[in-house]
């Protein structure tokens, strides 16, 4: 003995001094810390819904799955985040317990350790002792096994729901997932790959429809606004019933200044980032992500991440320079972010986006689409880094440029051009609110723009052309400028469906404003210059300004010849113009150059060629306006033909053949067939332009003419 005694005690231990000999018995128990959830007969939910709205078929099934009698079943419900998967979850539960006269247990699956917690206290609460639980959370008995001998034998038929289990493997790493003849088990989740739920019946729930979305807002915000301007912000909003939650809380619980919805949905409409004002609204559900449009998608992200798909998230980056329209999968063919997404593993990336429910396949239709959520793809812009966005938004605008024809046919209507019409406008307004853009990009992004404007006007769809065109130079003004060459050219199609569309006056000032500021950014001479003042001269042709439009014509084929050369496709067109117009003092010396000009056409270009064929109507057109209509006639009837069979009936330089082929031949004294023909031309036109359009019009006074002359015979 030293006389001296060292000791050193650990967690609960104590250490004794005494002197002379003793022995000292010590006990410790310790209960087991909980740390389970507090309640399984609760739902955890940051936010019970009001009223369910538009899950009436749905929750017809599941109410059927927790009938008398009814077990052995496992219902997954599956959608994108937010889409109100634990609210019908949750409506079923209420329903189960206070209708159906069940038990109903909730569990949140998602996570390992939350869903052991919770499934144990499924167990306790279904009559596991404490030795029993003490072994399964100790790893000496199977904790699964423990839960489901408990269900299995409960004394009441039950409901399990089991929440936001988004990663599957964690349902399968234990066998948590599991049926019993005494109860029915309910799951929410994100992942819809079938492979994950075996034997289960799976269930989407999708966003809703206007009515019923509106509806929602009204419910949370009374008094705010109208169904109308409820139905706006929800169009705005996607639908999402997470994003309405969010956003007739906000217009709930304001108290200050309480905004009405109009003042709301205006302030989503202005806002560069709508997001953050949405997710404004979360108030009582705090921090949770899962309850902020801003961070619910990240889950899913994640557990693509665990899965072994870092790529999916450039992959959604490069979707959320689009739009959330469908989406051609022709697109993605060719896709390379370098060693972020190589091209080699697009499609599997894209499959797990797929089975986690970020986008979705679009059913039916000619063309195979892809959709993804309006309010996921600006959540996910907004979180896109700085650096990042340059390459995405180039990627994004090369594989619309290779979608886009780069000179489009007039007449040939592609069915993609609908299609990828919003795209082009989102990416457009993607790179004018990231100003890591660079200059090239955002010109190669207006350039789509300019090419798809192009293709809709020449297959005649006019007023798509115009609307597309305004707005693409709206937005393409704040990073080129008013002077840039593209948003000029934008411009010039401006003026060019406008007058197509009939609004002569208007057009001619629009053609006005743009030839003025070419003359000044590019001077007298450009070929974009020219390019305007044959743009301009068509108006003024309508409207009776011959000498003005003679003037501009003859200004662009002598600024064409001295440029491109007398025989080049440009010249040609600008040569062929001219042989359109009545004679006049303006155009004598113009008069014999018809059958030569349509001859060079033929041998420079071919005779299909679009210019030959123009040129053929236009020298149709100066023999008939100069006295000669049987030397027009052939060629009138050739030109019909040949226009007809090129661009089909109804485009709008078929019917103007047709038109020409009946004065023709109402000046030869063949009325009945000048009749037909002018009909037909009034029909195509009332269809395509409308009964009030210029040409149309003309069309019936040629008719009222036509049988005048009839009535004379």
């Amino acid at each position: 003995m030293t006389g001296r005694n060292d000791g050193r005690a650990e967690d609960q231990g104590r250490v004794y001094q005494a002197s002379g000999d003793q022995h000292i018995t010590e006990h410790h128990h310790h209960g087991p810390s909980w740390s389970g959830p507090d309640s399984v007969r609760h739902p955890a939910v940051g936010r019970a819904p009001a009223i369910l709205r538009d899950r009436d078929e749905l929750m017809e099934r599941l109410r059927a799955a927790v009938a008398e009698g009814a077990g052995n079943g496992v219902f997954v419900l599956h959608g994108l985040g937010g889409c109100g998967k634990t609210a019908v979850a949750y409506t079923l539960f209420r329903y189960a317990a206070n209708e159906a006269d069940r038990l109903s247990l909730w569990v949140n699956a998602s996570d390992h350790a939350s869903l052991r917690a919770g499934m144990l206290a499924v167990a306790a609460d279904r009559g596991a002792g404490e030795g029993e639980l003490m072994a399964a959370r100790n790893g000496l008995r199977a904790a699964a096994d423990l839960v489901w001998d408990r269900l299995d034998h409960s004394d009441r038929p039950w409901l399990l729901v089991l929440d936001n289990a988004d990663d599957p493997a964690v349902l399968r790493d234990g066998g948590w997932l599991r049926t019993s003849p005494r109860g029915t088990v309910l799951v929410t989740t994100r992942q819809s790959a079938n492979h994950w739920w075996p034997a289960a019946e799976l269930l989407h729930v999708g966003v809703l429809p206007r009515p019923e979305a509106a509806q929602v807002l009204c419910d949370l915000a009374p008094g705010t606004g109208t169904v109308e301007e409820a139905g706006t912000i929800a169009d705005r909003l996607g639908r999402l019933p997470l994003a309405l939650t969010l956003a007739g809380g906000f217009l709930a619980h304001q108290v200050i200044e309480p905004w009405t919805m109009a003042e709301y949905g205006r302030r989503l409409e202005d806002r560069q980032d709508p997001i953050e004002l949405i997710d404004q609204g979360a108030g009582a559900a705090g921090n949770d992500s899962r309850h902020l449009i801003s961070g619910t998608w990240q889950f899913s992200l994640n557990a693509l991440i665990r899965q072994g798909l870092p790529d999916a998230t450039p992959l959604l980056r490069l979707l959320a320079c689009w739009s959330s329209d469908p989406l051609p999968l022709s697109l993605l063919t060719g896709v390379e972010l370098g060693p972020d997404l190589p091209a080699a593993r697009v499609e599997l990336t894209l499959r797990g986006l797929l089975d986690h429910s970020l986008t979705e396949l679009v059913p039916g239709g000619a063309v195979r689409c892809l959709r993804t959520h309006g309010v996921l793809l600006d959540s996910v812009a907004r979180g896109t880094p700085d650096d990042q966005r340059d390459r995405l938004a180039a990627t994004a605008a090369g594989l619309l440029a290779s979608a886009l024809p780069e000179m489009p046919e007039r007449g040939i209507r592609d069915a993609r051009l609908n299609l990828l019409t919003s795209h082009v406008l989102m990416l457009l307004r993607r790179v004018r609110d990231w100003p890591a853009v660079r200059q090239p990009t955002v010109e190669a992004a207006v350039a789509c723009a300019l090419r798809l404007v192009t293709a809709q006007h020449r297959a005649g769809d006019y007023a798509s052309a115009l609307a597309v065109a305004n707005r693409a130079a709206e937005l393409a003004r704040p990073r080129l400028g008013e002077d840039h060459l593209l948003v000029l050219r934008l411009r010039q199609r401006v003026g060019k469906s406008v007058d197509r569309l009939g609004r002569l006056a208007e057009a001619t000032e629009l053609h006005r404003r743009v030839l003025a500021d070419l003359e000044r950014a590019y001077g007298a001479d450009s070929p974009d210059t020219l390019t305007s003042c044959l743009h301009l001269s068509r108006p003024l042709t309508w409207l009776g300004d011959t000498a003005e439009a003679v003037a501009l014509m003859r200004r662009a084929a002598r600024g064409r010849t001295a440029q491109l050369g007398p025989s080049h496709p440009l010249t040609l067109e600008a040569r062929a113009c001219l042989l359109e117009l009545p004679p006049g003092a303006e155009l004598d010396e113009e008069a014999p150059e018809g059958p030569g000009l349509v001859a060079a056409c033929r041998r420079e270009l071919g005779p299909e060629h679009p210019i030959t064929l123009s040129a053929e109507l236009n020298c149709a057109h100066a023999l008939f306006n100069t006295g000669k209509p049987a030397e027009a006639l052939p060629l009138a009837r050739r030109a019909l033909a040949a226009h007809e069979l090129r661009y089909g009936a109804e485009y709008p330089i078929t019917m103007a053949s047709r038109s020409l082929l009946s004065s023709v031949l109402a000046a030869l004294g063949e009325l009945s067939e000048a009749v037909e023909q002018i009909g037909t031309v009034i029909e195509g036109r009332e269809r395509v332009l409308g009964p009030s359009h210029p040409w149309t019009l003309v069309a019936r006074e040629k008719l009222a003419t036509y049988r005048d002359l009839e009535g004379n015979t």
